[in-house]
């Protein structure tokens, strides 16, 4: 019989420095919404949730979280802009630091995504543009209310957002949060203005890609000078048209911005490939995120997709420092330790993944014996 030492490497599961963090494995819980913060306020069953994902050294990305009152599009996502929200994450950071693990907060604000139900007073949502989205079915499979056609922001109201963001991460740090990734990916506010299927101005923030990426790195240096570049990661995804937001030259985009967020030094570059499918698309993998990798000068993650053997692979190829996984990682508490032992995984249905139950679908997947 083969003795432990000879047990071939993983490189999922080898050791990685990321700034000031020393993780122990390289599979990072990468941000999912879960719905079940009632009236945008984290509940206590969160603890449970994220503490159950949570090994020594394991790098947790929290849910999509607002920024804002004006930044929400679904019942029950949390926020983080009041103190009764930064109060209710406390319990939720310490159950992770009591497991020995690393969490970041992902603020994000969703821009168009929304509905007025959604909005402060009724109001319609913000974005870059005016154009409405079409009307879609939510994750739930039911029919979320009808998306508000968006109001453009001008000038000299993106500063105010611009603050929102800075205020997030400062109440995150206050949290206990060890850091704060933004959410510039899937079709959010960000990505409103980086892409130019979406964005239609003919403003500083139009046109040009310089011009349509200068809100995303204003919110980048705005926190970055809050909290400290070595506490900031920023999402991207240049490939992905989520939400009726494309881009003509996708590789450029993404270009551009691993290049811009090099000049910040923030921590990590967290990108999704090309072959993200999700319930509502399926984006063919024709392109790579390996000039991204290269071109950012930080820790990079890549997700989108992934299982155990292409993530090994990604590792081990230097094509990533770390592969974010989702739905794996839900329906599987212990993933790093099923993935050390090739375990089978537990099945999961998609249904139960975006009730508001605070149970099913959230913890009550097993752990392996």
């Amino acid at each position: 019989m083969a003795s432990q030492n000879d047990a071939p490497i993983v490189s999922l599961l080898t050791p990685y420095k990321m700034g000031n963090f020393n993780l122990s494995h390289r599979v990072v819980l990468a941000p999912l919404t879960r719905l079940r913060s009632y009236n945008n306020l984290p509940q206590p069953h969160a603890i449970l949730y994220y503490s159950q994902r949570t090994s020594p050294g394991g790098l947790l990305i929290s849910e999509a979280t607002g920024v804002s009152d004006t930044s929400q599009g679904s019942m029950n996502t949390p926020g983080i802009w009041t103190k009764d929200q930064v109060e209710a994450w406390k319990p939720i950071v310490n159950g992770v630091h009591a497991k020995g693990g690393i969490f970041f907060c992902q603020i994000w604000h969703v821009g168009r995504v929304s509905s007025s139900v959604y909005q402060p007073n009724g109001q319609a949502p913000i974005s870059s543009t005016d154009k409405p989205l079409k009307q879609q079915m939510g994750n739930n499979g039911a029919e979320e209310p009808q998306f508000t056609p968006p109001r453009r922001l001008r000038i000299d109201e993106i500063p105010h957002i611009v603050n929102d963001f800075r205020l997030a991460a400062r109440n995150a740090i206050e949290a206990g949060f060890d850091g704060v990734e933004i959410h510039g990916a899937h079709g959010y506010l960000l990505e409103q203005f980086m892409k130019d299927k979406v964005n239609d101005r003919c403003d500083e923030y139009g046109g040009s890609l310089e011009n349509r990426c200068r809100f995303a790195l204003e919110v980048v240096e705005a926190v970055v000078k809050e909290i400290g570049a070595e506490r900031v990661g920023v999402r991207l995804s240049p490939f992905t048209e989520h939400e009726e937001c494309g881009d003509s030259d996708p590789k450029a985009l993404g270009l551009y911005m691993a290049n811009a967020l090099s000049r910040y030094n923030i921590l990590y570059c967290h990108m999704v490939e090309p072959r993200m499918k999700n319930a509502l698309e399926v984006v063919e993998c024709t392109h790579s995120l390996v000039p991204m990798r290269k071109a950012f000068k930080g820790t990079f993650i890549a997700a989108g997709g992934y299982g155990r053997e292409d993530g090994i692979n990604a590792v081990a190829e230097n094509r990533t420092d770390l592969v974010a996984y989702g739905r794996l990682f839900l329906a599987n508490p212990d993933l790093p330790k099923r993935f050390g032992l090739d375990a089978p995984l537990n099945k999961y249905n998609r249904q139960k993944f975006y009730s508001s139950h605070p149970v099913i679908g959230y913890t009550d997947y097993p752990f392996l014996e």
